[in-house]
């Protein structure tokens, strides 16, 4: 019997773009595959047939078969044709109770590339694939905000919604399974493959009249030869600056300004009697533009420091204006012989920034320019520069099914090579130099001084992986599923490490799951060669900072040990139960244990015994480092209920998704140089932005009712209470954010089966979070940009139509 039936129904229907954890049953590319499975749409989810499962290799499962970790699949077509969330990571944001991101404000280029994650941990620890292949990351390491601070991670919108067929999220340590990155799950985008066309035009904006949003996105998908189909999406998304500064805080708190161009495409040709070609592919560019924190003017401590009278004597707002390339592409064949599926291919990631500081200026070269009785002028826009990642990933897999092994047991193996290349480019010289001499702390461009020739790197590596994975029905009612994996890196070595899931069906209608895995994460090269001096504002005084890239004269000076890889392990346990026939629940308890884990320190300043004398030197008052010191514990369950019923002449889904979770470091590892100074390596305000960046609870309760022509959606969301540090740390009190909660609503007509109308408002209750003291928030601001963000109510209204 199919416990999951009931809740597929409702997650297509309940919750626009909402989660769904199937009860035990996911459907997804698998890594191996490449090709994304059937269309999933809100018709045809309870359809599917014959489609593989993220977290396993087998590829003749069907829709009745259940597996031993929870994965949630969202159906994205109605979050595209009526969604309020104009990007990905949002549309997640609201729907997925696992799953944070949000738009930063005041955290430098981290404001212009939301990051994402699973489960509280950081942003570079879940894996996310398209079509089953590895998604790159992004060429940014985040260095400010109050989330995923010293990680990298992968951008979601960088694909079109429209382009997305479903995602999937896998909640279970799966590193064994996919390599580096997967300790708190792996995310699986599946391309849309249809064929027909269709387009949709969209827009928003906040209830204050700011923050406009505009989006055009066409999709057409056309047949190719013998059963073949190519998928092409296009979309353009213009989104507008907001700001909630006022009078006693004048600056640019709110929403970056970005205008992305995207294409996307997506095929499958198939040739011969049992070969496929499969492609898909993506690229956009993203002009951003996002507000530094501001400088005085006349009678203010910033000039000459940081501004020049003749040219900003009422103070000014730098704008730091970033310029992404994003270009994503894999190719590949899959075949059977004797029974084997074999699938061989070749990914290419590459993301670019390239930053431009513009309404800016280098004070030292107005002061010298005055100094040599000019009128103290300076440029006021430089290219600063930027970095880039590039990411090669070569797979070759074998899978294939044993049908008269005790129940049938599937055994797959295979190998991958990647290759990745970081760079750093520096930026012209009037954005760093200091004119007037070091010491001065008025060097560079104002806002984000630029990368200097010392931070340029060119650094590669390469990896190889095998790795094998045996999936066995013992009886029609209990399944196991062991898999190990070795990688080595050329540049810190080797790891193994393995998973052992299970699966047991009590009853037709009472299925209990659990896992034990171990995990690794490697570092990035992003954390181990990013070099940069910027300017930092502790309790609202600038502050020149240099991060030393590990294993520098300034890292070894420090005493910071070379970086090594994060290692994991990870338990789950649950169950999926179906009580009556339109309630489904799942119940899953976990924990995570990390060691090593990879953290950004706090600040050495110049009176640092071992460094002191070089920031001095250098004209800066502190340096920062990464380093592996920390030790975490991440703990917590994850509930889904969803019930459909006949209400009068329409149909109610209803759904409820909650998650509660807690992370705590454990132990933090003081290198031997550096004890007596925890404060500096990990402080108070360091500790919380890990374990209080992410709130302890979230919960989606969605109700949809559909009657004739008309649909409409209630979704309540609760983000639970979160705690940050303070700048200036105890006696003062940390930040806490309270518990709250608010609501999206929006009514869809559809005047035919190819033309709907909706309009709608999020947040409606117009909830922000707790006030706080703006000395002690990263962003300078009254409160960080947590929980439902600082922008408040919005309003949205789209027109989907089908050709």
């Amino acid at each position: 019997m199919d416990t999951s039936r009931t809740l597929r129904a409702a997650i297509a229907a309940a919750l626009i773009g909402s989660v769904g954890t199937l009860s035990g049953t996911a459907f997804a590319a698998d890594e191996q595959q490449g090709s994304a499975p059937k269309a999933v749409d809100d018709k045809q989810v309870t359809e599917l047939e014959g489609l593989t499962v993220l977290g396993s290799r087998r590829f003749d499962r069907s829709s009745d078969t259940d597996t031993p970790v929870p994965v949630d699949m969202l159906p994205m077509q109605k979050a595209a044709e009526q969604g309020g969330s104009f990007d990905l990571a949002q549309t997640l944001q609201y729907t997925a109770p696992s799953f944070t991101s949000g738009h930063q404000t005041g955290a430098d280029n981290a404001d212009s590339v939301d990051s994402a994650a699973l489960r509280g941990l950081g942003s570079d620890q879940t894996l996310v694939l398209i079509n089953g292949k590895r998604l790159h990351s992004t060429a940014l390491v985040n260095l400010f905000g109050a989330r995923n601070r010293g990680n990298t991670g992968t951008d979601l919108n960088t694909i079109p919604l429209l382009a997305i067929d479903h995602v999937e999220i896998l909640r279970d340590g799966a590193a064994a399974q996919y390599g580096s990155d997967a300790i708190a799950g792996v995310m699986n985008i599946a391309l849309k493959r249809r064929k027909g066309c269709e387009g949709l035009a969209g827009y928003g904006q906040y209830s204050r009249g700011d923050g406009e949003n505009w989006i055009v996105s066409g999709y057409c998908g056309f047949a190719v030869g013998n059963d073949g189909v190519v998928a092409l999406t296009g979309e353009y998304l213009d989104r507008g600056r907001s700001n909630r500064s006022g009078p006693d805080n004048p600056r640019t708190i709110g929403d970056t300004q970005v205008r992305n161009g995207t294409v996307y495409f997506n095929g499958d040709l198939p040739f011969g009697d049992s070969a496929h070609f499969y492609f898909d592919g993506g690229l956009q560019n993203r002009d951003a533009s996002s507000g530094a924190f501001a400088r005085g003017g006349l009678g203010s401590d910033d000039i000459p420091s940081r501004n020049s009278a003749a040219m900003y004597p009422d103070g000014f707002v730098p704008f730091i204006d970033p310029y992404v390339q994003d270009r994503h592409g894999t190719a590949g064949i899959w075949w059977n012989w004797n029974d084997w599926r074999i699938d061989v291919s070749q990914t290419l990631g590459y993301n670019k920034l390239i930053d431009t500081i513009r309404h800016t200026l280098n004070a030292s070269i107005a002061n010298h320019d005055l100094e040599s009785g000019g009128a103290g002028l300076s440029p006021n826009q430089f290219n600063a520069g930027g970095f880039s990642f590039t990411q090669a990933t070569t797979n070759l897999d074998f899978s294939r099914f044993f049908d008269g092994w005790l129940h049938g047991t599937n055994i797959a193996f295979g190998s991958e090579f990647r290759h990745e290349n970081y760079q750093i480019f520096a930026g012209e010289p009037g954005s760093y130099i200091d004119a007037d001499g070091p010491g001065g702390g008025n060097a560079g461009s104002q806002g984000f001084p630029g990368f200097q020739p010392a931070d340029a790197t060119d650094k590669s590596r390469n990896s190889w992986a095998a790795y094998a994975d045996v999936e066995t029905n013992w009886t029609d009612r209990f399944m196991t599923d062991q898999a190990v994996r070795y990688e080595h890196y050329s540049d810190f070595g080797s790891t193994a490490i393995g998973k052992l899931a299970g699966a047991f069906r009590v009853t037709d209608d009472f299925l209990l799951r659990g896992s034990l895995s171990t995990g690794f994460r490697a570092p990035s090269l992003q954390q181990r060669w990013f070099s940069s001096t910027f300017t930092d504002f502790i309790s609202g005084v600038p502050v020149d900072v240099v991060l030393a890239p590990n294993g520098g004269a300034i890292a070894r000076a420090a005493g910071i040990p070379d970086l090594k890889e994060e290692k994991s392990r990870s338990a789950t346990v649950g169950f999926t139960w179906k009580p009556m026939e339109d309630v489904s629940v799942t119940l899953d308890g976990y924990r995570i244990d990390i060691d090593d884990r990879i953290v950004l320190t706090g600040y050495f300043d110049t009176s640092d015994p071992d460094i002191g004398a070089i920031l001095e030197q250098l004209g800066v008052g502190s340096a920062q480092f990464f380093v592996n010191s920390v030790d975490t514990r991440t703990q917590g369950f994850d509930l889904t209920v969803s019930h459909g019923m006949d209400l009068g002449n329409g149909r109610l889904e209803s759904f409820l998704a909650f998650n509660r979770g807690t992370t705590k470091v454990r132990k933090v590892h003081t290198p031997p140089n550096l004890v007596g100074r925890e404060d500096s390596l990990l402080g108070e305000r360091d500790r919380l932005f890990i374990e209080g960046g992410a709130p302890r609870s979230k919960a989606t309760l969605g109700f949809d009712y559909s009657i004739g022509n008309w649909d409409t959606n209630l979704k309540l969301i609760y983000f639970g209470r979160m705690t940050l540090g303070t700048f200036s740390g105890p006696p003062v009190p940390n930040q806490q954010y309270g518990a709250a909660t608010s609501a999206d609503v929006s009514v869809t007509y559809s005047f035919n089966d190819a033309t709907k109308l909706t309009v709608g408002g999020m947040n409606i209750l117009d909830k922000f979070p707790t006030a706080q003291n703006p000395d002690e928030t990263d962003n300078g601001f009254r409160y960080e940009a947590v929980q439902f963000g600082l922008n408040g109510a919005a309003w949205f209204v789209r027109l989907a139509h089908k050709f």
